[in-house]
């Protein structure tokens, strides 16, 4: 009984001293990563303005392959148009999926309606990624959530 107390009460103490570094380290690095994100996001909202005049937003999918689909997408000033899109997360397959950041793909996008986005199998004009529909449908989701959010 004593053997047990003892191997109980050592890795309570261990977890908690873990559970501290943990918090510790969580502590001091939440500033700069909170830092570094509104950077990335500053620099994402100048990128897809293209250096015209119009809008930019925040546009999340929940339908990826691989998970949330966060985009930053640029919009004309009639807030409907959009002029381009830069990924800021996404989790998709490497090598088919993990597409929906090059140009030969996002250039299909612009100068489309932003709220009217749909793939060819779906009656679209958007030319899904081969072997990644799931994603190319997501990125219209995307930029459709986006567009909601001006």
């Amino acid at each position: 009984m004593k053997k047990i107390l003892s191997l109980v009460l050592s890795l309570t103490i261990i977890s908690a001293v873990c559970a501290a570094v943990l918090a510790y380290v969580n502590d001091i690095t939440a500033e700069p990563i909170k830092a570094t994100a509104a950077k990335n996001e500053a620099a994402a909202r100048e990128a897809v303005l293209c250096g015209q005049k119009g809008f930019a937003a925040i546009g999340v999918s929940h339908a990826g392959y691989g998970g949330d689909i966060v985009l930053m997408v640029g919009f004309k000033e009639d807030k409907q148009t959009v002029i381009s899109y830069k990924v800021l997360q996404a989790t998709e397959t490497p090598g088919l999926g993990s597409k929906l950041s090059t140009p030969e793909f996002s250039a299909q996008f612009a100068d489309k309606n932003g709220t009217a986005l749909k793939v060819k199998k779906d009656g679209g004009e958007i030319e899904a990624i081969t072997s990644a529909t799931i994603t190319s449908r997501a990125v219209c989701e995307a930029i459709a959530d986006a567009r909601k959010k001006l």
